[in-house]
């Protein structure tokens, strides 16, 4: 059995970030010894990874925690993950594709800006100015 510490330090985590865990029902709350303090079965370590990696690779907290109810569910399939594997990608495809047009669209008002003169001439703010009136 693991103290709260122990778990948060071989997960990888804070001790406030496991608890926080517990309360969204990301993780199970342990039963606590007489002394009341929490014992963790080693196993939670490697649930912590879980949630981490999933983290990673760009998973919320509630996508997480469909994906460990799916983990639990024997009805549940690979393809079932798959699934929201595949809405996550989509997900990121269309979060790049928004961040590619900002890029643009700042990197050509910073061309146009020389870097020099009164702030009332900078096109910048100008370009910043003119969009939001139209």
């Amino acid at each position: 059995m693991l103290s709260i510490g122990e778990v948060a330090k071989q997960g990888g985590v804070s001790v406030e970030a496991l608890r926080y865990y517990e309360r969204e029902g990301l993780m199970t709350v342990p039963r606590r010894d007489v002394n009341g303090y929490r014992r963790y079965e080693p196993d939670a370590v490697r649930h912590i990874r879980f949630i981490k990696r999933a983290q990673d690779v760009g998973f919320t907290l509630s996508d997480i925690k469909d994906l460990l109810s799916l983990k639990a569910d024997p009805d549940a399939s690979c393809g079932d993950v798959r699934l929201r594997a595949e809405e996550k990608v989509r997900d990121m495809d269309a979060k790049i594709a928004m961040l590619t047009r900002m890029r643009a669209v700042l990197s050509a008002w910073v061309k146009e800006c020389r870097g020099t003169g009164p702030v009332t001439d900078c096109p910048i703010l100008d370009a910043l100015d003119s969009d939001l009136k139209g």
